[in-house]
């Protein structure tokens, strides 16, 4: 079994980035800049390092043709492309969300920004319930159920896994009281036109203290840190980290997260980490421009 990561947070690293509140997926564009999706809205909002304002912004509505927000939850980046994912829930009152279902790409260009590429895909809720090597989830079932209620679902993490596959995270369901981590095997072919159907590895069941999957990220020596909540609303969050192989245990970590609630997390080129907290609880009821997140980094 391998020794609990060591976290520590970065003394003065704390920024209360503004524009936006509910931070819900995040990712370091070089060593400067790093674009932030908000689960209230289709833009992705770039910002420098320790610097409160925004530094430029990238609409989506058009792309994604989503008439309400989408939900984005999670991102993950691939040499210099970034995958996104939404919820691929229902919404609180159980009625179905289509603006939910997208899967897609961005590239990075010069600035740093980001452009869409390809088209969005919007049958992956579709595929996860076909496929046979998750049959056992019953996945059917927690589609049809909103997603915070007991064995609901909801998709909050996605990260880099090998050989140009993702792992994705669900917050819920749990399965038998683990979190759930489903290889997706050709992420590329999904964002091509006319691309599909999603082809998945067996479910990965994590024991995570009976916490779901808000974040995760793949780091330089191949291991996860995985940012875990409660599968439904409220509650604590504990970050734990995992070697990425089967069958081996999460390891919590003892740093204290305060009142964070870190629903992304990123790693930088120089090896710090960045926990974006969701403080829409705090700030959602403000004028846009008065909204704030906070940004916190810690260092293994």
């Amino acid at each position: 079994m391998m020794a609990a990561l060591a976290l520590a947070l970065v003394a003065g690293s704390a920024v209360q980035h503004v524009g936006l509140s509910d931070a819900s997926a995040g990712i370091a564009l070089d060593d400067a800049h790093f674009v932030v999706a908000n689960d209230e809205h289709n833009r992705l909002v770039i910002y420098r390092r320790g610097l409160p304002a925004a530094v430029r912004e990238v609409d989506l509505s058009a792309f994604l043709g989503a008439r309400k927000e989408a939900d984005l939850e999670g991102a993950a980046r691939v040499g210099s492309r970034l995958y996104w994912i939404a919820s691929h829930a229902r919404n609180a009152k159980g009625k179905v969300r289509e603006d939910r279902q997208r899967f897609f790409a961005t590239d990075i260009g010069a600035g740093p920004t980001v452009r869409a590429v390809g088209t969005p895909y919007t049958r992956l809720l579709d595929d996860l319930i076909a496929s046979p090597a998750l049959a056992a989830l019953k996945l059917a079932d927690a589609a049809r159920l909103a997603p915070e209620l007991p064995g609901g679902f909801n998709i909050e993490g996605l990260a880099e896994g090998p050989q140009g596959s993702l792992l994705i995270g669900l917050r819920n369901p749990l399965h038998r009281g683990r979190a759930l981590l489903i290889p997706l095997l050709n992420p590329a072919e999904l964002v091509v036109p006319g691309g599909g159907p999603a082809r998945f590895g067996s479910a990965l069941t994590l024991d995570l203290a009976g916490l779901g999957v808000r974040s995760l990220e793949r780091l330089a020596n191949g291991s996860y840190l995985i940012a875990a909540g409660l599968p439904g609303d409220g509650g604590r969050f504990q970050l734990f980290h995992w070697t990425g192989r089967a069958g081996d245990t999460p390891q919590a970590t003892s740093l204290d997260l305060g009142d964070l609630r870190p629903e992304g997390l990123f790693a930088w080129p120089d090896g710090r980490l960045t926990l974006l907290s969701d403080d829409g609880s705090l700030h959602k009821d403000l004028p846009e421009a008065r909204q704030r997140f906070r940004a916190v980094e810690i260092r293994p």
